[in-house]
């Protein structure tokens, strides 16, 4: 048997060090949508405000908030900082939003995800259903062009996010039946 060289014992590091990245944005990019959703499945967030605090704690204070293309330009712009990305959040979530968003689930697939090094990027599609109180549904599909950062604490986390419509369906009235007014999923 062989003895392992400095050169092998380094590049075997470097394979370990891309998958644990891969893995660990594969975890970031599934909580961010985990946290979008409605109800949140996320037990004991009693706010919204709570929910987007969680969210903004994925996101680097330099990152960046997109919708591009023709359908996602108007729709969602650009929110560059964590100041401005959590505007864009609470514009989401509103106190008083009419009609109500009852269910909204993300759904991911297609992904693929490039690190190199302290950097990576990753491009997934995603389709989820909304229902709002008025009886109002639609399917909605979009690719995601998203970016990360390894921080110096060792977290990985977002330093963009880019969403572009695919399609929007709409829904019949009544298409889906029996979803929950809150996730208990989590609860202890």
């Amino acid at each position: 048997m062989s003895e392992v060289t400095s050169a092998e014992l380094k590049a075997l590091v470097a394979r370990i060090e891309t998958l644990e990245a891969e893995a660990e944005i594969r975890r970031l990019q599934a909580r961010y949508m985990f946290l979008c959703d409605t109800p949140i499945p996320e037990y004991g967030v009693k706010s919204d405000e709570e929910r987007i605090e969680l969210i903004m704690a994925l996101y680097t204070e330099d990152a960046v908030w997109e919708g591009v293309g023709e359908y996602y330009d108007n729709q969602f712009g650009r929110a560059e900082g964590a100041a401005a990305i959590r505007r864009h959040f609470q514009g989401f979530w509103k106190k008083d939003q009419d009609p109500k968003l009852l269910l909204n689930v993300h759904y991911l697939t297609s992904e693929q995800i490039h690190v190199r090094g302290d950097v990576a990027e990753g491009q997934w599609v995603h389709c989820q259903p909304w229902i709002f109180s008025n009886g109002k549904a639609l399917l909605r599909s979009s690719r995601l062009n998203n970016a990360f950062r390894k921080e110096p604490d060792g977290t990985w986390k977002i330093t963009r996010t880019r969403t572009e419509n695919v399609f929007v369906a709409p829904l019949q009235e009544g298409w889906a039946t029996d979803y929950p007014s809150e996730s208990v999923l989590l609860r202890n």
